[in-house]
């Protein structure tokens, strides 16, 4: 049972802390205020030739009783059907389901209409012999909606106990992802809380044609390393009034109107760990509000990568008390030993930062570290506005970071020019005709 005495009220959250303290009320972020909730009139819900009601196949909803063996049943019908068949997940009914696969290919589109709640074991020894990456896990499916308002409980608890981030004497382990979809393609997961995962909250991983919308993702501020949304090795991924974390060789990513903090603020990374190679193009991060972030809007990879981090925008974001507002870090090490100098990394190039303004909670508001072998190259920056939040003064910092800057900017940029305003201006005019 979940404490209902969490002092918080969730809004919408971020990737690792997740919670809107108070309710935010800026123009233009109005829409992202709301509970997830259908949005489909009667007019345009589509007919279905069948409805599969979780509760006539043994299911018992108590939260208690195990109903995974229920909800295969109800997906293998579902998948086998050859006309268009929603799941219905009921309200007032808690699923308990154990970790599970959904495979397609299915014969024809399904809904899983979750207006329910669906909530995972307690206690990690349930993964025993199973993937511990995974609990609801979705792959090789076309047309496939998730949608209802319910929410998806990843009890995830004794997982974040267990975690060496929060014991360093624990050894690192692997915690499953809440919902994951793989290979999947024309997707969409809409009007859902995803809550409490295990580790990441929601994975998109080589799928096709993906919308996600009006999501809460809440987790309490002691759950480690849980990740809102990532996104890695998609394209044409679409994800509006709600959350994304990590993104990773991708492409075509679209992420629109979003509130994060605290948390750990808006990443694309971690590129090129372990000597991989990532190749991340054609990102465009339009309208953020981000409060009492660890950082803002950040590029991160690990040395010894390879691969591109290219023809990425970040516009119009409201920032308030956040540390690194702007950063790049092509030195990032998220390790317990120090990390060791390597020659080869992920080229960083084609990087804008138009209309973004608020307060910092350092003093180095915007922080360039690129690497000595492979300089970030195409910066720019365009009416920056970013003030101490405790009205001292704002810096830039810069290492191998070569641009240009169209003012006002603040605090002055500090990388050497490389490109004409003419030719900036142009790029400038092309992003935002997105």
């Amino acid at each position: 049972m979940i404490n209902q005495a969490i002092p918080f009220v969730i809004v919408l959250i971020n990737f690792y802390v997740y919670i809107c303290t108070n309710f935010v009320c800026i123009q233009g972020f109005d829409s992202l205020l709301q509970l997830p909730q259908s949005r489909l009139s009667a007019r345009s819900r589509p007919i279905f030739k069948r409805v599969l009601f979780l509760p006539h196949f043994g299911a018992v909803g108590d939260g208690v009783h195990n109903d995974t063996q229920a909800i295969v049943d109800a997906w293998k019908m579902a998948c086998s059907f050859p006309a268009r068949t929603r799941i219905e997940i009921p309200a007032g009914y808690t699923f308990l389901v154990h970790p599970v696969d959904f495979a397609g290919p299915c014969k024809s589109r399904i809904t899983f209409n979750i207006s329910g709640t669906i909530v995972a074991p307690k206690d990690p020894s349930s993964w025993k012999g199973l993937n511990r990456r995974k609990w609801l896990y979705f792959h090789g499916i076309n047309h496939l909606t998730i949608d209802g308002g319910g929410t998806i409980n990843g009890m995830g608890m004794r997982w974040w106990a267990r975690s060496c981030k929060i014991n360093p004497r624990n050894p690192c382990r692997h915690a499953p992802t809440s919902l994951t979809f793989h290979k999947c393609k024309d997707l969409k997961v809409m009007n859902l809380r995803i809550v409490y995962a295990q580790q990441m909250h929601v994975a998109f991983t080589n799928c096709i044609r993906v919308m996600a919308s009006h999501l809460v993702v809440a987790s309490p501020a002691i759950s480690p390393n849980t990740d809102g949304i990532h996104i890695s090795a998609s394209r044409g991924v679409e994800v509006r009034d709600t959350i994304v974390e990590t993104v990773s060789s991708s492409s075509r990513i679209r992420i629109r109107n979003i509130v994060c903090g605290p948390g750990h603020g808006i990443s694309i990374g971690s590129l090129g760990k372990y000597n991989s190679s990532s190749n991340v193009r054609d990102i465009v991060v339009d309208g953020a509000f981000l409060s009492n972030t660890d950082n803002g809007l950040r590029i991160k990879t690990w040395q010894g990568g390879s691969g591109n981090a290219n023809d990425i925008t970040f516009r119009n974001v409201l920032m308030e008390n956040v540390s690194n507002p702007i950063i790049i870090d092509q030195y990032y090490c998220d390790s317990s030993h120090p990390c060791a100098n390597q020659t080869s990394a992920v080229k960083v190039a084609n990087i804008s930062f138009m209309h973004i303004k608020g307060t910092s909670a350092t003093e180095a508001a915007m922080r360039f570290d690129c690497s000595d072998y492979l300089p970030c190259e195409g910066l720019y920056l365009e009416d920056i506005q970013l003030v101490s939040y405790k009205g001292e003064s704002s810096k830039s910092f810069c290492w191998e970071a070569y641009g240009s800057s169209l003012d006002p900017v603040y605090p002055p940029p500090c990388f050497s020019e490389t490109q004409s305003f003419i030719q900036q201006k142009v790029v400038s005019e092309f992003l935002q005709s997105f």
